[in-house]
């Protein structure tokens, strides 16, 4: 096919956006647009209209027209389903079909229409992918408003340093000589008379909460630097919060679902003096037919020591594993005494583990297409109803017995303006028509529950309507069979008390 520009107008004719995908005159693309209206036809139900040299395939929109022009010898069915993507795109950004709205939203309805089409062709796109492309969050960002944010509290603590500062020297200059003096002067009825000059105190500045600034620690090429980049950013985050600071999300272009779960879901833990964090995180893309298209679990295992005398310490792991996790330590941690021992210790013995910040010590990676290796499966079945709309069953199942699901979230898709009546329900479930999405949400997934259903009727649907299916959940356990069981001090092989956490979510999990 060939598309040559997409448009969105009143159904009186005006033009309200409108993107070409090829070369043309401005001249060309108004005189195309002003034949629309006229061209248009009451009593008849097809949606597309032909002229000598081109097609307008459109879709109503409440008081709008979704508008493609295409050519003459563009697949009318291919046309179709680029303008049901089209239809779906503009409800994600324009709460209602107003023109302030289309005229408010017009460039990030723009961003996305060249994701959906590039050169007059059609791009292999859901509209999941589109809103994260439009969003376009970016790491580095997040990395420098972190640093930014930390310039501008430690400028602040200097100035009030520098202010208390200043007021301890004026009210030490007051006690040395400066509270009164005597002036002598001479009344106008000739007796002398004393004037003592009031002592005036300037009002101490109560002082502010102020919050100590760790300066951040310099590394030199021959010292370590464990960790990646990321975990940098998040270190940091987490000092900011251990200090008394209420640290929001570095920019509100973006959040992630899954980190705010995170937040809600894993409860705050005593930590001892060493304490370890076993964070995964999965990515799975699954066929709607069945059949792992994508499975990659990342695992990064990180210490926290934050007592000196605890810094030259050995940590022992317990591997039962049998998928063939591939498992890499850091550079300066001893590869041959975890392989013969399991134990995680510095090449250097007499040098300790940094103090007082998250070093990754451990990370894994595991990738695979075996269908047996997803901790949950989900079976949507939608089937044509002979009336125009669809009957939608969805099930989940548990594979994996030994995890524990909490906060379940499966999106379900709808087609534009469709109201679901939900038949049959395990759990809970939320219709945001804004997002024309079903969310079925299940508190807890275990062994107790780890089968359930949904069903559902949707009047004007066909089938491709309900995909993808999108996936979120946190759990406590974690999906490779790992776990620290004891950390030694290398001088006497002292037990420490060391306290440890577990953290497996979803960074992505879809059934496309």
């Amino acid at each position: 096919m060939v598309l040559i520009a997409a448009a969105v107008c009143t159904k009186a004719g005006k033009t309200l956006l409108s993107r070409q995908f090829v070369e043309m005159t401005k001249a060309r693309i108004e005189g195309l647009l002003a034949a629309f209206p006229k061209l248009m036809s009451t009593g008849k139900q097809h949606t597309f209209i032909e002229t000598d040299s081109v097609r307008y395939v459109y879709q109503p929109l409440e008081k709008l027209y979704i508008v493609l022009i295409t050519t003459k010898a563009s697949n009318i069915l291919e046309d179709l389903e680029t303008l049901r993507l089209f239809s779906k795109v503009i409800p994600e950004y324009c709460r209602n079909m107003e023109e302030s709205e289309i005229a408010e939203n017009g460039f990030n309805l723009i961003f996305a229409f060249d994701e959906i089409v590039a050169l007059g062709y059609r791009e292999s796109v859901n509209l999941a992918q589109i809103r994260t492309y439009v969003e376009m969050d970016s790491h580095e960002e997040k990395v420098y408003q972190a640093v930014r944010q930390s310039q501008e509290r430690e400028a602040k603590n200097k100035m009030r340093e520098k202010a208390k500062e200043l007021q301890r020297q004026k009210m030490e200059a007051n006690k040395k000589g400066y509270k009164g003096s005597s002036v002598q002067s001479t009344g106008g009825f000739g007796s002398s008379s004393t004037y003592t000059s009031p002592v005036i105190e300037t009002p101490i500045e109560p002082p502010k909460p102020s919050y100590t600034q760790t300066k951040p620690i310099v590394t030199s090429a021959k010292a370590m630097k464990l960790g990646s980049k990321s975990r940098d950013v998040e270190s940091f985050v987490d000092q900011l919060k251990s200090e008394g600071e209420n640290v929001a999300p570095s920019t509100q272009l973006s959040v992630k679902p899954t980190a705010a779960k995170l937040a809600s879901t894993v409860p705050a833990i005593n930590t001892e003096n060493v304490h370890l964090k076993q964070e995964e995180k999965l990515v799975v893309v699954v066929g709607r037919d069945g059949g792992v298209q994508t499975l990659e679990l990342h695992g990064l295992v990180t210490l926290r020591i934050t007592e000196e005398k605890l810094g030259k310490i050995r940590v022992s792991l317990e591997n039962k594993d049998t998928r063939g996790i591939q498992l890499q330590t850091h550079p300066n941690v001893d590869k041959e005494l975890f392989k013969m021992k399991s134990q995680i210790g510095l090449k250097n013995p007499t040098k300790p583990f940094p103090l007082g910040t998250d070093v990754g010590v451990l990370k894994w990676r595991f990738q695979t297409q075996d269908d047996s290796a997803l901790p949950l499966t989900i079976n949507c079945w939608p089937s044509e109803n002979g009336q125009g709309g669809c009957d939608v069953n969805i099930e989940y199942e548990l594979e994996h017995t030994h995890l524990e699901l909490n906060d379940v979230t499966i999106n379900i898709p709808l087609p534009i303006g469709c109201c679901p009546t939900v038949t049959e329900c395990d759990g809970e479930y939320k219709h945001d028509s804004r997002r024309n999405t079903l969310q079925w949400v299940l508190p807890i997934i275990d062994k107790s529950n780890k089968s359930g259903a949904l069903e559902f009727l949707a009047g004007t649907a066909i089938p491709s309507d309900f995909f993808p299916l999108t996936v979120s959940f946190v759990s406590k356990q974690p999906y490779a069979d790992l776990k620290p069981i004891e950390v030694l001090l290398i001088e006497d092989d002292t037990p420490v008390k060391f306290s440890s956490e577990t953290v497996f979510y979803t960074e992505k999990y879809e059934i496309v």
